[in-house]
């Protein structure tokens, strides 16, 4: 059927149009691309845009774009089956980055024997020809000119601004710097890879000598002479038979457009020359200048913002690091014990120095005042790094804060946080009895007093040993830990710190916790405490509260001096009233305070079986039971002296102490 008049006339026009872009030899051994509209190119990741660009990249981040002829090129005849077929290329690129003085990877033109390798090639410093595998592997079978805008180290790059050759690797058999030589006066001039500027490249490989060369001129320059790159490269095992030619590009963490404007290629001949006056036009280069006004507006507005968001970022940060908590699933069960960091950091403004009441070796105690309910407290601040038995330690924290008695300061309960646990007393306005005894600005106490707290104390441990649902082992019985109320009461605090620092160890080991003067013998020997060495550290608290003195003390030579030794001396030689503190304001009652020091060295018996109980105690002080008459068989000095001195001794190495000898007692405020 014969084409109609004005058929035949529309279709001679686009063979006409289409014949000024590509053009291919008769013999099928040269093309040329004039701009790639309607061009059979194999595309991957790359794409021709209407006007005729071919685009390898689009400016994606971590993609890659190859763009290559869509046959293979027969780069071997029959004639020379060994020797690979001389060609030439020439062709037009530009780089568009995203900065002007920064870039991702570049491109490459390549020949390749195979699709699998083009196929596998990664993104980013592989640049779409290769990959991990393949960047140094002698069989990879391809060959390329990079034109690399980044520096890698892995591949040997000599800067981010060059030109290189490569076979079967990424690093490169030789390289440049992007540019050219003068014809003129022979000096190098070089060129920006990433100037968005359209640069045009020959490629010549003589398949006699083996010798491949390189040179680039900004478009619309003539060849210069000496190429920018010469030397000697045998393709012949890349070219067995026939191979690929193509180009291809890679972007990483930038964003980068690199594109093709122009193209022809030829074997056993020089590549025919491009018609630079029918290359589409590249876009724009860089956008339309902006105001003065923008440009400084933009910045500073851009700044504040920046600022603005970081400064919201910090807030949060350290808000979040400042009331960060340590919990875990089995605290649920304690719920109502569990106080927020957030409300006790308010509470005492911060942990504040003002606020601090007591500074000790367990930790800070700092005052604070709850908002829901309206409550004082005391905040106990102890640095624990360990986890073992944390869960049993909490258990019995709150199983302690169950305790009710008006001669214990309660417990109300704990928070934890990293190498920190809090625990939250009840605050007591008068602080801890043994500012009392020893701070020389502070109110003496009369006897009436003194006895009226050591009946209260007596009353809170009996409760603790027999009259709870539980038996609860207090450890550390001392002045310092009892604290006196608004109405001067005795309560005893700080239930459980002994605790927490042996935490799942067995409890007849001889790691013995509690304060020197206040251990009873036999924990050295057994490391088990049991309600009689909590007897034994209330003996040493009467002594300590009638006379004024600590359990142990250093004279002026240096010498220890053990108060319940001493009070036993005065006591053999009938003269124990003079162990009395002298300070005590308007006398006290002579028998009053002999059945105390005498209950007091009943309480220190060296033996266990030899000390009363709390119950018994209680009615000793209540005058309900007679006290037994003491005699020099039954509590002797010299036995005392061999437990403290020797035995004692001997077996006390691993003790942990909250107080060294002489040492003023380290909480003075409530808990």
């Amino acid at each position: 059927m014969l084409l109609e008049p004005h058929h035949s006339v529309t279709l001679l026009l686009i063979l006409v149009a289409a014949g000024r872009h590509c053009v291919a030899g008769d013999d099928g051994l040269q093309f040329t691309y004039n701009g790639f509209a309607g061009a059979n190119l194999t595309l991957d990741g790359a794409a021709i845009e209407p006007n005729g660009l071919l685009m390898l990249t689009n400016g994606s981040l971590q993609t890659k774009g190859q763009a290559f002829h869509p046959s293979p090129l027969p780069f071997r005849t029959g004639t020379a089956p060994n020797a690979t077929r001389s060609f030439s290329t020439t062709f037009v690129f530009a780089i568009y980055g995203q900065y002007s003085d920064l870039s991702s990877h570049g491109m490459a033109f390549f020949v390749s024997a195979s699709r699998e390798v083009l196929s596998t090639a990664l993104p980013g410093q592989f640049l779409g020809l290769l990959n991990s595998t393949d960047s140094s592997n002698q069989s990879a079978r391809i060959f390329a000119v990079e034109f690399d805008t980044l520096l890698n180290a892995e591949f040997r790059d000599i800067n981010s601004n060059h030109v290189g050759i490569d076979l079967d690797s990424l690093i490169s058999r030789n390289s440049s710097d992007a540019g050219y030589y003068d014809d003129g006066t022979g000096r190098f001039q070089n060129l920006s890879l990433i100037s968005r500027e359209a640069m045009q490249v020959w490629v010549d490989y003589d398949g006699t000598t083996t010798e491949i060369t390189v040179t680039m001129v900004p478009l619309g320059m003539a060849r210069p002479k000496k190429p920018l790159l010469q030397t000697t490269v045998d393709l012949s095992d890349v070219m067995q038979s026939t191979a690929y030619v193509g180009f291809s590009s890679a972007t990483g963490v930038l964003s980068t457009r690199n594109f093709v404007v122009g193209w022809s290629f030829a074997l056993d001949g020089p590549a025919p020359a491009l018609d630079i006056s029918a290359l589409p036009a590249l876009p724009r280069a860089w956008p339309k200048p902006r105001s003065k006004v923008l440009e400084i507006v933009l910045p500073i507005a851009s700044a504040t913002l920046v600022f603005a968001v970081g400064i919201g970022i910090y807030i949060v940060v350290q808000r979040r690091l400042r009331y960060s908590e340590l919990r875990e699933e089995w605290e649920e069960a304690f719920g109502p014990h569990r106080f927020s960091y957030k409300e006790l950091f308010h509470a005492t403004k911060g942990f504040s120095d003002k606020n601090l009441l007591g500074a000790g070796g367990f930790g800070n105690v700092y005052r604070g005042k709850l908002s829901k309910p309206d409550r004082e407290v005391a905040v106990k601040r102890v640095s624990h790094e360990s986890r073992q038995g944390m869960k049993e330690f909490i258990a019995e924290v709150a199983s302690i804060g169950r305790l009710r008695h008006r001669n214990l300061v309660p417990l109300l309960g704990y928070c934890r946080r990293k190498g920190e646990l809090l625990l939250v007393y009840h605050y007591m306005p008068n602080g801890s009895l043994d500012k009392y005894l020893y701070d020389a600005s502070a109110p003496i106490l009369d006897w009436h007093q003194r006895f009226h707290i050591i009946r209260g104390v007596a009353a809170g441990l009996l409760y603790i040993h027999e009259d709870w649902e539980q038996v609860v082992i207090h450890r550390d019985v001392k002045a310092s830990n009892v604290l006196l109320d608004s109405e001067m009461n005795g309560r005893l605090g700080d239930f459980g710190l002994a605790r927490l620092y042996d935490h799942g160890v067995d409890a007849r080991t001889t790691h013995v916790v509690g304060t020197m003067g206040y251990l009873a013998p036999e924990l050295g020997h057994t490391g088990k405490a049991t309600p009689s060495t909590d007897v034994f550290a209330f003996g040493a608290f009467l002594l300590e509260i009638t006379c004024g003195r600590r359990p142990i003390e250093q004279n002026e030579r240096n010498n220890r001096i053990v108060l319940v030794d001493w009070v036993i001396e005065q006591w053999r030689k009938g003269m124990i009233l003079d162990v009395v503190d002298t300070r005590i304001p308007n006398g006290f009652s002579k028998d009053k305070v002999s059945l105390v020091l005498r209950l007091a060295l009943l309480c220190s018996h060296p033996l266990a079986n030899g000390r009363p109980t709390m119950r018994q105690v209680m009615q000793y002080l209540d005058g309900d039971l007679v006290l037994p008459d003491l005699s020099s068989a039954y509590l002797s000095f010299t036995t005392l002296e061999r437990v403290y001195d020797g035995d004692f001794k001997q077996n006390m190495m691993p003790y942990t102490s909250s107080m060294s000898i002489g040492d003023v007692s380290e909480l003075s405020g409530g808990r």
